[in-house]
């Protein structure tokens, strides 16, 4: 698999409020030199951020914002652009399948209020994040799985479509040829879109959806779809939500960590860099996985980090026009 192209130039733009920046949170190595993805400074307005160099799903996030829209409806909608993408092969329509060929979907969504859904196992849906949507606000419970979670997309009205696209078909088949058809730590699969929107009012919601990993035991489910390890919100500190190899992030309920430290007073860049430094503490030595964090807090801050070529987010707030150095490096 290729990994996305690290950007090594970024700037921000603009278009009246209109600012859009990507920012890269980790370089080509790992080593003695340190660094750290620069933080926006506080500003007024709405802010929408999300891991990797999504722009389409930011815009169309901000777009949410910019009309006096929730923090909620957008981070819905500026995920599910990638979920209908099929050139994205590690979220929604497209996505790599599991070894034995199926698509299979996990996605959270969490509110101002702490209110949050998940699915996880979720075959045959474009939307994923939607359904978990429905699921936080029309049932009692919190996560719907697998066969459960698809009879409750149906019953909410979604349909059902094969989301195994020819690309991904052939890439699999090939797989199969050379592999031995068992699991494989950090097979390339690590885009998963996780957003965080403050709007208006000040409000902050977050939502995270992805295929997993390519080729992945069936029935594996990461962190995506766990809230506070994936995705976590508090409406009187921040938010976070992680990318990566999702059995490290559950193992240090990373987002939940990361908006403690922030409760603490760290700013979201610090957070970020101890998120992922707790989890380099009981990995000694490996070199065989990436992990990144993106963080909000409540006075429109941000920060991000992360460990492994490639890792950038995307950020849109009401800011003018600005040059931001991408190229950072983790300090071992």
């Amino acid at each position: 698999m290729h990994r996305r192209k690290f950007l090594k130039n970024s700037s921000l733009g603009s278009a009246g409020l209109l600012g859009a920046a990507t920012l890269a949170g980790c370089g080509g190595k790992t080593g003695p030199e340190a660094g750290a993805a620069p933080m926006l400074a506080a500003s007024p307005g709405p802010v929408a951020l999300c891991t990797w160099d999504f722009g389409n799903a930011t815009e169309k996030a901000w777009s949410v914002l910019n009309a006096g829209g929730s923090a909620l409806d957008a981070v819905e909608a500026g995920v599910k652009v990638e979920e209908a993408n099929a050139d994205n092969q590690t979220v929604g329509l497209g996505g790599r399948p599991d070894r034995d060929g199926h698509v299979t979907l996990d996605a959270c969504i969490m509110d101002p209020a702490g209110n949050c859904g998940s699915v996880m196992g979720l075959e045959g849906f474009l939307h994923p994040v939607s359904v978990a949507r429905k699921v936080m606000e029309e049932t009692p419970h919190v996560i719907l799985i697998g066969e459960g979670a698809a009879a409750f997309a149906l019953e909410a009205g979604f349909e059902k479509q094969e989301l195994l696209t020819e690309a991904s078909r052939r890439e699999w088949e090939e797989w199969k040829k050379t592999s031995d058809y068992q699991p494989v730590i950090n097979i390339e699969n690590h885009d998963t879109i996780g957003m965080l929107c403050m709007d208006e009012a000040g409000d902050l919601s977050g939502a995270c959806t992805t295929s997993g990993l390519a080729y992945k035991m069936r029935g594996r489910v990461g962190d995506s779809p766990v809230i506070g390890a994936g995705l976590y919100v508090d409406n009187e500190v921040g938010g976070a939500t992680a990318t990566g190899l999702g059995e490290e992030v559950i193992r240090t309920v990373g987002s939940f960590l990361i908006v403690e430290l922030m409760r603490q007073g760290m700013s979201p860049q610090e957070a970020c860099e101890e998120g992922v430094r707790r989890i380099m503490a009981k990995n000694q030595g490996r070199t065989d996985f990436q992990i990144g964090f993106i963080a909000l807090n409540k006075q429109g801050q941000t920060g991000a980090f992360c460990i492994h070529p490639g890792f950038s987010y995307r950020l849109y707030n009401g800011e003018g026009h600005r040059n931001i150095p991408s190229e950072t490096f983790l300090k071992s």
